[in-house]
């Protein structure tokens, strides 16, 4: 028997606050084997700072400008002795990591709907 994932409320889902994001900068995190330090313009005052596992995946080069979903209101976390205000959306495929990103362009700091 297939085990369904918990089912929310409308109501739930709209307490998700996700922007969209352009990736203005990206570096490796010294020290660590698999997380960047991305700079993202969410739409705000000043970019955030956020730490993604993406090094298996994808060149630093490859993320800088992309156009991304970025989960905005999830508490910040200290990871690897730095901060994260946010978490970029991706798509897992067995072993694999996609970014999702649009088909067309969209100012940051649309909000998803």
């Amino acid at each position: 028997m297939i085990k369904l994932p918990e089912e929310l409320a409308y109501k739930d889902f709209k307490k998700l606050d996700i922007r969209i994001g352009t990736v203005e900068s990206c570096e490796k995190v010294e020290g660590s084997d698999k997380l960047y330090r991305l700079m993202v313009d969410c739409g705000e005052e000043e970019p955030r700072q956020i730490l993604s596992s993406l090094v298996d995946w994808y060149t630093a080069e490859e993320v800088v400008g992309k156009v991304i979903p970025v989960l905005v209101n999830l508490k910040p976390a200290k990871i690897f002795g730095q901060m994260s205000y946010g978490m970029l959306l991706a798509a897992e495929i067995g072993e694999d990591c996609v970014l999702l990103t649009t088909d067309r362009p969209i100012q940051n700091g649309a909000r998803i709907t």
